[in-house]
């Protein structure tokens, strides 16, 4: 019977095999920031509804996406904070969504380039 599982000749090939991609990465939050950045950039490509908000220094949703590093993770959201209201809708409004279906459309670019920043391959 041979000791070869899976293509790694025992758990020191393994080892090695993780380490050199932990290499890639000093810090698991870098991978996230990758995919969070292109989805951010996505986002703000989304076409700008109009607004009936005329006034100065308005700043209008969808220009308002972004990310920020908290502690171990990666959040991307709103810089408003009505637009989980937009997204989901209210008692009083339908729900507009455009921040999920961008993330459904796109998930797979975002992990191959999460992947990519690990140095995995990606098929």
């Amino acid at each position: 019977m041979s000791n070869k599982t899976y293509g790694y000749d025992g758990f020191q090939d393994l080892a090695d095999i993780i380490e050199g991609y932990m290499k890639n990465v000093e810090n698991p939050t870098d991978v996230l920031l990758v995919g969070a950045k292109e989805f951010v950039n996505d986002l703000l490509k989304l076409p700008k509804p109009i607004s009936k908000i005329r006034k100065a220094g308005y700043i209008h949703l969808v220009n308002s996406f972004a990310y920020r590093e908290k502690k171990n993770e990666i959040e991307v959201g709103w810089g408003k904070y009505y637009g989980p209201m937009v997204e989901h809708g209210t008692t009083k409004t339908n729900e507009q969504p455009h921040v999920y279906p961008l993330w459904n459309k796109n998930k797979e670019k975002y992990y191959k380039s999460m992947l990519t920043k690990l140095g995995l391959r990606t098929w």
